[in-house]
């Protein structure tokens, strides 16, 4: 990392001109923390892939109280569950910061009420995990922390202390980074979240464990440009349904005609839950099952970090920042081009509103090898017992 050395003192032109604005070096832990601050307020894979960098944190200050600054699905996915978070508290829909919908943006007056909340509160560090600084950091600086941390690009406000935000670096490193900045070394790259018999016990009351090995099979994805084909995920599920593998294709309720699409022609071979389980069950199921097929999205970050084999497709937009970084149990495939199938419009340069799959150009014969590879895998591994419901999960159940 560059030097914090005066721009002065660098050895060089001797020209005057502006001071740099570098960040620090690494430094060592903040003295006398209570309460940590931590803004992370995407979605619910963006929060699983920064879990390795939480739990540094936590480890390096072991008594002090994390708060995750994020929305309402973190919550309801955090609640009760054993991990690096203590608290999670939603924050307004900050424009550049909220989670995408709908509804406006909060005023002027809801994000100071908000921010003084917090500041009453008294956060000795606050750190930012949301992104490169231009909408977050501002926001970070109104907590009134102490000390502040995060990522920044050159042309965003710096906390205290800062890491470069570049492109094309993996987000459970660039977070492990970050952390560091205020003294919590981590090395651990899988994400893991913690499964409990709350979890199991939701799962099964949508859907019954029986005796054959179960795959997952997710067809959405917040952005629906990273979606492939149902009608291409289906047969790929049909393989597997033909050599034994009971296959569960779930969505949430807006995702019913892409779990239709999947299962169409299947007759009863294929189950389907739309809108069903909960996060809770979400996660049980995950959990139960032997692997996992889908897209870029938040239930496949979920299914790698409770210990599940997954298949996914990936456009080269978030091949770098956001897809596992192992392999041993997990099958990445690219969309280089990554285009709009309607217009061919490429995911970096815009949004063209045909809401198309851009990774169409996959080769469906790819994926169905990939997976029949995985899945030779697992069941060499004797991963596939009755629907993995006695173990619960790799990582174990709380």
């Amino acid at each position: 990392m560059p030097s914090s050395t005066p721009a002065s003192d660098v050895a060089g032109p001797t020209t005057a001109g502006p001071a740099l604005d570098l960040p620090a070096e690494p430094a060592g832990l903040v003295p006398d923390v209570r309460r940590i601050a931590v803004l992370r307020a995407n979605g619910l894979g963006d929060y699983v892939v920064s879990e390795p960098a939480l739990d540094a944190l936590h480890r390096a200050y072991p008594q002090a109280e994390i708060t995750l600054l994020g929305a309402a699905h973190h919550a309801a996915l955090l609640d009760g569950r054993p991990g690096p978070v203590d608290r999670v508290v939603p924050i307004p829909l900050v424009n550049g910061v909220r989670v995408k919908s709908d509804v406006p943006d909060a005023g002027p007056e809801e994000v100071e009420a908000w921010c003084a909340e917090q500041r009453a509160y008294g956060y000795d560090l606050s750190v930012q995990l949301h992104g490169g600084g231009g909408n977050s950091n501002p926001l970070l600086l109104r907590l009134g922390a102490r000390v502040s941390v995060g990522a920044a690009t050159p042309e965003a406000p710096k906390p205290d202390r800062w890491v470069p935000y570049t492109s094309f670096q993996h987000d459970t490193v660039r977070w492990l980074e970050v952390v560091a900045a205020a003294g919590a070394w981590g090395t651990r790259l899988e994400p893991r979240l913690a499964v409990t018999s709350a979890d199991l016990a939701s799962s099964e009351s949508v859907v019954a464990p029986d005796d054959r090995p179960l795959v997952v099979v997710h067809p959405g994805a917040t952005d629906a440009r990273r979606c492939y084909p149902e009608e291409r995920l289906g047969r790929v599920a049909r393989a597997l349904s033909d050599e034994g593998a009971r296959v569960v294709v779930v969505g949430g309720p807006g995702e019913a005609d892409r779990v239709a699409l999947v299962a169409e022609g299947h007759g009863g071979d294929v189950e389907t839950v739309v809108g069903g389980l909960d996060l809770a069950g979400l996660v049980g199921l995950l959990a139960r099952a032997s692997l996992m097929i889908g897209n870029d999205s938040g239930p496949r970050h979920m299914a790698a970090a409770v210990g599940t084999p997954t298949v996914a497709v990936f456009t080269y937009a978030n091949l770098a920042d956001v897809a596992p970084l192992t392999r041993s149990w997990h099958r990445v495939l690219v969309s280089w081009h990554g285009g709009c199938q309607v217009c061919g419009m490429r995911v970096l340069d815009g949004w063209c509103g045909h809401g198309a799959s851009a990774t169409h150009d996959v080769p469906e014969a790819e994926l169905l090898a990939q997976t029949r590879e995985l899945w030779a895998q697992v069941v060499a591994a004797g991963r596939t017992g009755r629907d993995r419901r006695a173990k619960g999960s790799q990582r174990g159940v709380a």
